[in-house]
């Protein structure tokens, strides 16, 4: 009978998995952000933070290279070559030092980030087709990644005076994203394929929790649209507040005891 429960809890820890990597992926289709955020929080919330950052990682690579190609038309990929040297460095920096996070430090990072999306425009004049502003990014959003598992919110202050509009930010931010999670994957990649790893999350639910983030991901593009530029960018900002106060409230709550 323990036996029975624990492959029981087993195939429900899978589910759930799948169903939360379509729908975060559907949000991430259509706002280009939030999807990857609240996602992160539930392989945390199930899995030890190192194997979370490790499966958040190879699911959302996948569903953001497949929103890339989606979306390839609009891809400002000028943009991505400033941005990629960035991020180059931070994977060079961040595997020379030995990273353990924890529960607390993932919860913490997914909380705060969202308050960069409230911050002045004035403060951080930021615009993803200045070089150094790509590459700063680059290196500063992969520096979180790596930490905290997503670091959306920082990407986004680089569209905040561009004159991209929402599809090319969706399609450069996914792109963008895609490089984070590769960087996680070279770093803790290695975590999935270990005994227990496996045992935890089995291979066929990580393949069937990449092919749910891809569908995920064409649902959002065609409700993407259908909504107006002015909704899209109102919305994103309460979407990431929403979701990091009650990431918050979790880290909180595990410092606590």
């Amino acid at each position: 009978m323990p036996r029975t429960n624990g492959k029981r809890k087993d195939m429900q820890a899978g589910l759930l998995i799948v169903a939360a990597a379509f729908l975060t992926s559907i949000l991430s289709g259509i706002f280009g952000m939030a999807g990857g955020l609240l996602f992160m929080g539930v392989l945390a919330w199930m899995l030890p933070a190192t194997t979370a950052l490790a499966l958040h990682g190879v699911i959302q690579f996948a569903s953001n290279v497949w929103r890339a190609t989606w979306h390839r038309a609009h891809v400002a990929w000028p943009v991505l070559a400033w941005f990629g040297i960035g991020a180059a460095a931070a994977i060079g920096f961040f595997s020379l030092l030995v990273l353990t996070p924890t529960k607390f430090y993932v919860f913490l990072g997914l909380g705060l980030l969202p308050i960069l999306v409230w911050l002045p425009e004035r403060w951080l004049a930021l615009d993803a087709t200045n070089r150094w502003h790509a590459i700063g990014g680059g290196f500063v959003s992969t520096g979180l990644a790596l930490v905290s598992g997503v670091s959306g919110p920082v990407t986004d202050l680089l569209f905040i005076h561009s004159k991209l509009n929402r599809h090319q930010v969706v399609a450069t931010k996914a792109v963008m994203q895609a490089i984070g999670h590769a960087s996680k994957i070279f770093v803790y990649g290695a975590l999935l394929l270990g005994a227990q790893a496996r045992d935890i999350v089995p291979l066929s639910v990580t393949v069937i929790a990449v092919l749910a983030s891809m569908a995920g991901i064409m649902v959002g593009a065609a409700i993407l649209d259908r909504i107006s530029e002015a909704h899209f960018r109102a919305s994103r900002r309460w979407l990431v507040t929403i979701i990091g106060a009650t990431f918050l409230v979790q880290a909180i709550r595990i410092a606590a005891g």
